[in-house]
Formats: C-alpha cells, structure tokens, sequence
C-alpha cells in the first residue's frame, strides 16, 4: 500500500476566521481523530494532490511536531462554488481495529456483450468496506470480460479474502447493457408471431382447395341413395 507524505502544522485556533485566513494562504484546515486524542492541523494545498485527486486509494504519512502518525482519510469537503478542497477528516490507522472506508472500483477485461454490441455501464465507482489495516488495498479489481449482454456484476457476486463488503449484496456494480436495435426487433419478431393465424387446439385441419364440404359430401349421398330406390 502506498503512502502519501504530508507535512502538518497542528493549529491552536479553529475559529472561522483563523481556518479562512488559512485557506486564504493556500491551506487546507484538517482534523485527526485517533485512539488517544483528536488534532486539529493544517498543510498546504498543494500537499494533497497526490492524495485526493488519484482513481486509487492511498494512505497517509503526516508528520506533525517531529511525529509521524498513518492514517487514512474519512471524509472530504470541496467549496461549493469554486470546488476548492477546504477540510479533511482523517482517521489514525490502528493495526488491531478494523477501518470502514471506500475503496475504488477498477474494471478488468472487455466484456463479451460489449463485442456484440453491448455497452459497459458502470453503476458503482466506490464500494463502502470493512478491514484491518493489513488487509488494505489500492482498489477493487473486477474482471468482466465474462458477461453477456443484459448481464451484470452484484455486490454479492464475488469476495476478497479480509475485506467485508458493506454494501448490499444485489446491488449491480457492472452491466452490459443490450443495444436499443436489438431491444426493438424483439417486440417485432413477437409481434409477427402473434398475428400469424394458427389452428386452435382440436380444430379440424383446413379443408384442401377443390375438397368437397363436409354439407355437400351429405347431400351428394342422399341423392345417390334416392336414385338406387
């Protein structure tokens, strides 16, 4: 598991106005919650990068006051307007305690649908689990070059060994959705099916062209009879 180093500075005021005067000089008010006690930090923006904006997950290292404690981050907040990354949680790592965190989602393969004429359809980017710290990965792996079209990948459908998935296990993660074309001839096809005439069970076949009717045959019969008399 790799880590990113960040070098902090523990803050004696949280005040509103002391976090903006921070954010104002490019940093990033954070907290730490640990098994000890909490503390309150900042780093430079710049110091994230690496941490925050990356499709994997990675640890941190933060030095504060000659100190390096390990940790992972718990929960992120961005400035609505200009998207700017304004506070961090992060949570002590402890060997012996299990962390609940997300984990990010990585697709594997080309799905078998997708070459008849699917489309892969993501439903899930991150999967909420439950660990211990040396059961961390970078992300989740997900091969789907097995699956058809209209087929897809559930929570439940596979498992890691340490790593408990706190998701609902029917949720899909993956599909291959089925081309709109293919979705339109099959009304067609069973469409043409249904109007095409079909005899009804027990019906007599149709009589063949020039076979004379069931009343004539009768009345031909009669006649023959009449004229034996």
């Amino acid at each position: 598991m790799q880590s990113i180093s960040i070098e902090g500075q523990v803050r004696q005021f949280t005040g509103k106005s002391q976090t903006r005067e921070l954010r104002k000089n490019g940093q990033v008010p954070c907290s730490l919650y640990g098994s000890n006690k909490n503390v309150n930090f900042s780093a430079p923006a710049t110091s994230f990068k690496d941490l925050v904006y990356t499709p994997e997950f990675f640890t941190a290292k933060i030095t504060l006051n000659g100190s390096v404690i390990d940790a992972v981050m718990q929960d992120l907040q961005f400035d609505p307007v200009t998207d700017n990354l304004i506070h961090i949680d992060f949570m002590e790592i402890d060997p012996d305690k299990k962390l609940t965190l997300e984990l990010p989602i990585r697709l594997e393969g080309i799905p078998a649908g997708v070459r008849a004429g699917g489309k892969v359809n993501q439903r899930m980017k991150k999967m909420k689990v439950r660990l211990l710290p040396k059961d961390l990965i970078e992300h989740i792996t997900i091969k789907i070059d097995h699956l058809e079209l209209g087929r897809s990948v559930r929570v439940g459908d596979f498992e890691i060994p340490g790593v408990e998935f706190l998701n609902a296990q029917n949720i899909p993660i993956v599909s291959v959705l089925i081309p709109r074309a293919a979705k339109e001839e099959a009304p067609v096809a069973a469409t043409a099916a249904a109007v095409a005439p079909t005899p009804a069970a027990g019906a007599a076949p149709a009589a063949e062209k020039g076979a004379a009717k069931p009343e004539e045959k009768k009345k031909d019969e009669k006649k023959k009879e009449d004229k034996k008399k």
